[in-house]
């Protein structure tokens, strides 16, 4: 099978979208993404609007959607100097997706919720 920058030859999803895929949508990157494209933020603004991360999950996850594009680090000159993270062009072509991600498991959830408790019922 070969694989080009898109679809392998027979439409399957490929190695690298998966990478990819892994990479943005994972929990925290998903929630980072979201904050970001409200507006821009300050590492400490950006673990306060996401409670539950950890500094060290925080800084994979900018790490990661920085390297894919995603979010650029600023550094603002001021005294004493500020990093602030921005979402990229790249990055907001994301927000309605992250948007329909977020809406759809608002509306699916009761149902998810049942869904798992009768099989867990079952099991």
């Amino acid at each position: 099978m070969q694989e080009t920058g898109h679809l392998a030859s027979d439409g399957q999803i490929t190695g690298a979208h998966r990478e990819l895929l892994d990479q943005v949508l994972d929990k925290w990157s998903l929630q980072v993404l979201d904050q970001l494209c409200e507006q821009p933020l300050r590492f400490n603004a950006l673990r306060r609007a996401i409670p539950l991360v950890t500094q060290k999950s925080l800084t994979a996850a900018l790490r990661r959607l920085e390297r894919n594009g995603m979010v650029e680090r600023v550094i603002a000159s001021s005294r004493p100097l500020a990093v602030e993270y921005r979402i990229t062009p790249l990055g907001k072509t994301l927000q309605d997706l992250v948007d329909a991600l977020l809406r759809w498991s608002t509306v699916n959830l009761p149902s998810v919720q049942r869904a798992r408790e009768r099989f867990d019922d079952e099991a």
